[in-house]
């Protein structure tokens, strides 16, 4: 009997898992891309410093509303089947802009070595939305067919 209420536990979390992920995917991005263009984003002040850093010459209100739109972007796309891919490939560019404050903004990352600040914190627990866009990327259906008959020759 616990074998079987297993079973079914895993099965029911491995119908739920990708679209659990997607839609968590969406919510963050959008969210926080949201928060961004009204402004009222509590990232702001690490945006603005790293915006200082990195691009000056384009106005920061309009840096920081494609950043903003550009989250919403990637969000709205995960929702989307068979674009998994897509937005895979804006979460590169996105995540090495995220991580670019551990870098160029130690005073506002680090509190000594390797002891990040509440804000290193939050880029490091990207970590883990790097591990889930790959994780939903290569359970898209038609990769994840190709792979099965690899295994199965």
């Amino acid at each position: 009997m616990l074998k079987s209420v297993d079973r079914y536990f895993v099965s029911f979390l491995s119908r739920i898992c990708i679209p659990l992920v997607r839609f968590s995917f969406f919510v963050v991005y959008f969210y926080f891309g949201l928060l961004k263009v009204l402004g009222v984003s509590p990232a702001e002040a690490i945006v603005r410093e790293l915006w200082s850093h990195t691009l000056p010459f384009i106005p920061f209100h309009a840096f920081v509303m494609f950043f903003g739109f550009f989250e919403m972007l990637i969000g709205i796309i995960f929702l989307i089947p068979g674009k998994e891919r897509l937005a895979l490939y804006l979460l590169i560019p996105h995540m090495i802009t995220t991580f670019g404050p551990l870098v160029l903004l130690p005073q506002f990352t680090w509190k000594g070595f390797m002891i990040p600040t509440l804000a290193g914190h939050y880029i490091i627990k990207n970590v883990i939305l790097i591990a889930l866009g790959i994780g939903v990327a290569s359970n898209i259906g038609e990769f994840r067919a190709k792979v099965a008959l690899r295994k199965a020759s």
